[in-house]
């Protein structure tokens, strides 16, 4: 069905609230969210369904513990992750446009940080390259193993252009597990060879496939790569585990690098990128390939058709859940 986008929007910022944010929190949260939505990207409005992502009652101030001029670790002392890489990605582009250089770790954070594609654009908006990436609980298999150890270790990579930037964000996981979620709810198989059910079998349901593990894309390649981001957001960043080994919270790190390190200038290094990017678009295509996209292209172009509409198609399921969380504001009232 047809959703105007305003009418989304405020569907949106009521479920947030009623799942116990604050104003400011529902707004950095809003903002993320919806950047996935109207672009086509499965971290979106399914987030708040079913269990949603209720604010953790534990929650206090996010607190700098350590700091450098080049560095920072956060503790997010419970916050949603969006809101606590929303500042990490704040005090990396102040480094970075201090030192040209910035580097932002958090532990402690509550619940997942969203497409982290959004901060990463944030970070090349700022004529920086920025690179985000986050670790969250056990839902990923290592190459080899169906047993659940890894998050979808998610990673997004901004650069900046003479025109719209580059942002490259990707899960390590074969399928998101919001794209299971979004699959269940909506009553769809996932694809093929994706994941795996509780005793390893390779499953297209998703609700086997919750109760499994997601594999990794790419085979040992992309676990490789999982396991590399598990690093950077857990030891690195001195996120916890039980004394059974088990996840406690997220752990996300944010670095950003000014080009002007090494190039002549901000804008001849943009230019050199437009030019990188115009040459790979003009290369030989492929028998049925209309165009060769760049990192972010396509989703940019949802984005921007859905705008020209004021509305987006959304599953009438999903809407109708997604406005009755909102109502449960009016029957606390």
């Amino acid at each position: 069905m047809k959703v105007p986008i305003e009418a989304l929007r405020t569907a949106t910022r009521r479920a947030i609230a009623a799942q116990g944010y604050s104003e400011a929190d529902t707004e950095i949260i809003l903002d993320v969210i919806l950047y996935a939505q109207l672009r086509g990207n499965n971290q979106n409005v399914i987030k708040l369904l079913g269990a949603g992502m209720p604010a953790n009652p534990r929650a206090g101030e996010i607190k700098v513990v350590k700091d450098t001029k080049l560095s920072a670790l956060l503790d997010g002392d419970w916050n949603q992750g969006m809101v606590v890489v929303s500042r990490a990605t704040e005090l990396a582009i102040d480094k970075a446009g201090a030192h040209g250089f910035g580097i932002v770790g958090t532990r402690r954070s509550n619940s997942p940080t969203g497409a982290i594609g959004y901060f990463a654009r944030q970070l090349a908006e700022a004529g920086l390259l920025g690179f985000v990436c986050s670790g969250s609980m056990e839902l990923m298999a290592m190459h080899g193993s169906y047993e659940p150890f890894f998050g979808t270790n998610p990673l997004a990579i901004g650069i900046p252009t003479a025109g719209a930037p580059i942002v490259f964000d990707m899960a390590t996981a074969a399928i998101a597990w919001y794209g299971i979620h979004l699959a269940h709810a909506e009553g769809e198989s996932i694809p093929e060879g994706v994941a795996y059910d509780s005793d390893g079998r390779v499953t297209a349901d998703p609700a086997a496939a919750l109760a499994g593990a997601i594999k990794a894309f790419g085979g040992y390649k992309g676990a490789a790569l999982a396991l590399i981001i598990e690093v950077l957001t857990r030891p690195l960043v001195g996120a916890t585990r039980d004394d059974a080994g088990k996840k406690l919270d997220w752990g996300n790190l944010v670095f950003a690098i000014d080009p002007e390190l090494l190039a002549d200038d901000l804008a001849s290094f943009q230019a050199g990128v437009s030019d990188l990017l115009a040459r790979v678009k003009s290369l030989k295509r492929l028998p049925g390939v209309e165009e060769i996209l760049a990192p972010g292209e396509r989703g940019d172009r949802v984005y921007q058709r859905v705008m020209a509409t004021g509305e987006i198609e959304l599953d009438e399921r999903i809407w109708l859940d997604l406005q009755a969380v909102g109502a449960s504001i009016d029957d606390a009232d």
